[in-house]
This record gives structure tokens, sequence and C-alpha cells, in this order.
């Protein structure tokens, strides 16, 4: 359980950079531009510092998992699991996710106006 609220918090951290950015870029940028531009160049923007800190991540607990013993063990791998499906969601799943909703909230408004 201490494994999985571990990665919970460590993957939706790591999101909140992520849309944190798309948010500042999105203010910067003219409204009247595309939003997937926005969302590569904030992608690329954080990139960098995602894969610096789940390789750091990484081989702290990769050592925790060789060297731990076995009690550790089981968290451990929990972890390394974790990390690398957590970053792999924070920057390939969340962000589509933003432009599936992005287009639904406009196919709302123009629904709803409509005459």
């Amino acid at each position: 359980m201490a494994a999985l609220l571990t990665i919970v918090g460590y993957s939706l951290n790591d999101t909140i950079v992520v849309f944190d950015r798309i948010r500042e870029n999105t203010r910067r940028i003219k409204k009247r531009a595309d939003y997937i531009p926005r969302l590569n160049e904030s992608i690329n923007q954080t990139l960098s510092r995602t894969l610096l800190t789940s390789f750091t991540t990484l081989v702290v607990v990769l050592v925790l998992f060789l060297r731990g013993g076995e009690v550790i063990h089981g968290f451990a791998f929990a972890l390394l699991i974790g990390v690398l499906v957590g970053t792999y969601s924070s920057v390939f799943v969340a962000t589509p996710f933003l432009l599936v909703w992005e287009k639904f909230q406009s196919w709302i408004v123009k629904t709803l106006t409509k005459p």
C-alpha cells in the first residue's frame, strides 16, 4: 500500500509539472494559436527535467532492489515499476488526454451555441 501511494504521488507531481508548463505556455501564446503546438512545446520544455528526475529516482530504487535485502525487495520492485509507468503516463497519457478534453469542450460549446 505504501508503494502504491508513493507512486501515485510521484506520478501526480510529474503530471502537475507538465500541466503547469502547458498553462504557462497557454497564457504566453496567442489564444488563436493551435493547441497542439503548445502541448508539444510544453512537453519538450519539461521532458529533460522529467527524464532526469525519473532516472535519478530509478537508480536509487534499483540499488534498493538489488542491495536492500529481502524485507524491502517487494517495496523496491513496486517502486521500480511505478516510476517507469508514472513517467510514461505523465508524458504520454496525461497530455493527449488533455488534448481530447480540450476538443470535447470545444465540441460542447459549438453544440450548445448552435441556433
